[in-house]
């Protein structure tokens, strides 16, 4: 049932995300007077639906996405008054793209006027198909906001977890036993225990443990005096610190001569302020656009995993089947706290709102960014236009990007259903 619960929260929250993307295209639409038909969540067959004024409102069976339906999204030819519906075809594309565009303008009553969308100024047309994207990095912020801010972040203590026994180099970090004639930690030497609080280092007060790591670090080949807490009482040592080969901490790949202790810290909840949300939010955001320009070398790994039986890549591309099972995994993890759980629950939603709303962001129809690119080169034109005391060109004509469109469109469909049939079979399992 734990886990059954975990992938319905995940499941209802993406619906949600989804629901509120639209909501977020839907409110701009309706400030700026386009006549709106339709806000869905999910394609396919209608599962449910109530109409309210000019707009019917509903769910369908497939929930990997939503739209609304705003009229006039493709302009009619030049020269062409409104509402004409005129087919001509010269060749397959070119008849594709009319044939479209005759469909899109029928659903144009006489009446319309200045509520189709073409017929709207380039900046509310910008601002309609950004709100979406806007609503999801919005999402995004207040996640992770509720993460760092009210939850808090695993974050090292300065108080000892683990003393290792032996000194031994990164280089060698699968060793599990201490070697023969090893040497030991200096904090092994100098006795200290699980539990002990460092209080201060070489006559600096400690106040967290990358003041104390950095310290160790600088103070390799010195005796150090150290000042810890040991059951209420306050101890005074003298610690021979080492000097170990070890990672660099700006570059994991390279590893430095530095000082050393010995000691595993404990971890513990900790709040953060607004500094650490931004700071989470630009590192999460390199890192999904990274994801995104990966997005096709990434997509032959799924499909090695989901037909040639590779191990599927955990930092992969995953669908909503997918996520939805790494929350039930979350919900029926037996070593993780009530807290630990609802942190992971939180990470995800706030992860997907900002993938979601960056992959929106990219400048190719059908997406909002491919509408958004539209709207910009409209205003270049008519600002080139005004500059050169030339005729104003009027709107873009988007229905021209109908070929490339099919194509992204064919495109996110068999990617869609290669990551669900992958996630089906060759899942990405939460292991914690």
């Amino acid at each position: 049932m734990g886990w059954l619960a975990g992938v319905l929260i995940l499941f209802f929250g993406l619906l949600a995300s989804i629901a509120l993307h639209e909501l977020g295209h839907f409110s701009f639409a309706k400030l700026f007077r386009v006549r709106t038909t339709q806000f869905m969540v999910g394609f396919g067959p209608t599962m449910w639906s109530k109409r309210k004024g000019e707009t019917e409102y509903g769910v369908k069976w497939i929930p990997l996405g939503g739209y609304i339906r705003m009229i006039g999204m493709l302009p009619p030819r030049r020269g062409d008054a409104p509402g004409t519906v005129r087919r001509i075809s010269t060749g397959p594309w070119q008849g594709l793209i009319e044939s479209a565009r005759g469909a899109a303008l029928e659903e144009v009553r006489p009446d319309d006027g200045d509520r189709v969308f073409y017929a709207k100024p380039w900046w509310q047309k910008l601002i309609i198909m950004f709100a979406g994207p806007a609503m999801n990095l919005v999402l995004a912020v207040v996640f992770f906001s509720i993460l760092l801010m009210g939850i808090g972040q695993q974050t090292a203590q300065p108080v000892i977890q683990e003393v290792s026994e032996c000194v031994v180099p990164a280089s060698q970090s699968n060793v599990t036993s201490c070697p023969a004639n090893a040497t030991p930690t200096p904090a092994h030497q100098a006795g200290m225990r699980p539990g002990d609080r460092i209080l201060s280092f070489q006559g600096h007060k400690i106040k967290d443990y990358e003041q104390l790591r950095k310290l160790i670090r600088d103070s390799g080949g010195q005796n150090v005096p150290v000042t810890i807490r040991r059951d209420g009482r306050e101890m005074a040592l003298t610690v021979p610190i080492a000097r170990n080969q070890m990672y660099d901490l700006k570059d994991d790949t390279k590893i430095v001569n530095v000082g050393f202790l010995g000691i595993t810290p404990t971890q513990a909840m900790e709040r953060q302020g607004p500094g650490a949300v931004a700071e989470a939010m630009g590192s999460m955001t390199e890192h999904t656009v990274g994801a995104l320009v990966r997005m096709p070398q990434k997509m032959v790994g799924v499909w090695n995993a989901a037909f040639g039986g590779d191990k599927r890549d955990p930092n992969g591309p995953v669908g909503v089947v997918g996520v939805s099972r790494i929350g039930g995994d979350v919900a029926a993890s037996k070593t993780l706290t009530t807290t630990e759980k609802v942190w992971y629950f939180v990470m995800l939603l706030g992860s997907l709102n900002l993938a979601v709303g960056l992959f929106n962001l990219v400048p190719l129809l059908p997406l909002d960014g491919g509408h958004m690119a539209g709207a910009l080169l409209e205003a270049l034109k008519k600002a080139f236009a005004r500059v050169f005391r030339k005729p104003d060109p009027g709107y873009v004509d988007v229905a021209k990007a109908l070929p490339v469109t099919y194509v992204m469109a064919a495109v996110l469909i068999v990617m869609g259903g290669l990551l669900i049939y992958a996630d089906v079979f060759n899942p990405i399992r939460f292991k914690g």
